[in-house]
């Protein structure tokens, strides 16, 4: 009965040196994919956290006090609702045509668009016409401001907000979070005066 030796005798260094530059080509390959993944994962996490910060936060704030007007009439009610908005600190311009402004009391609400209210533009302190350089294109930019008026129309009516009656004006960007402006009305509303709110 012949028996089988394990004989190496022909394992020469050429082979050793095929085997060694095989495992180190995998263990390369290897590595490639691990750490093209980990740059995916980190790109796209990154990625998810610069959105959520941008959608968690508005690129709206308020300049300046809310000015209420009282209707013409003795009924002590509120007729319109003045404020400025501007860009926050570090915020992206926001398209005023794709903002929504919801007036709402604790009986009523009421949505209008940009197209419903009442506009100035201001750029460095100084009113826009129509006719000014550069021309508007309601793109809220840095240095500028827009002035809302929001008033009762033929087809939308301001909610009833009377004497110390509590109101919430939410001015909704397409893009990011909305900028609720909680106020309440004065104790006295005499015919067409101005009041500023807190």
């Amino acid at each position: 009965m012949s028996k089988l030796v394990k004989n190496e005798d022909a394992f020469t260094g050429l082979e050793a040196a095929i085997v060694l530059i095989a495992f180190i080509v995998v263990a390369a390959v290897f590595s490639y994919v691990m750490l093209g993944a980990g740059f995916f994962a980190t790109g796209e996490a990154q990625r998810v956290v610069q959105t959520g910060v941008a959608q968690a936060s508005s690129n709206l704030e308020l300049s300046g006090p809310v000015i209420v007007t009282a209707t013409s009439s003795s009924g002590g009610a509120v007729a319109k609702i003045s404020f400025l908005l501007q860009l926050a600190a570090g915020g992206a311009s926001v398209d005023m045509k794709k903002v929504t402004f919801t007036v709402s009391t604790a009986k009523e609400m009421e949505t209008y668009t940009y197209g419903e209210i009442e506009q100035k533009w201001y750029a460095k302190g100084v009113e826009q016409k129509s006719t000014s350089t550069p021309p508007l294109n309601d793109m809220l930019d840095k240095f500028e401001m827009v002035r809302i008026d929001i008033t009762s129309q033929t087809d939308k009516t301001l909610p009833t907000i009377g004497v110390n009656d509590r109101f919430t004006v939410e001015v909704k960007p397409d893009i990011g979070a909305a900028l609720p402006i909680n106020r309440m009305a004065p104790p006295d509303l005499y015919s067409k005066n101005n009041y500023e709110v807190y």
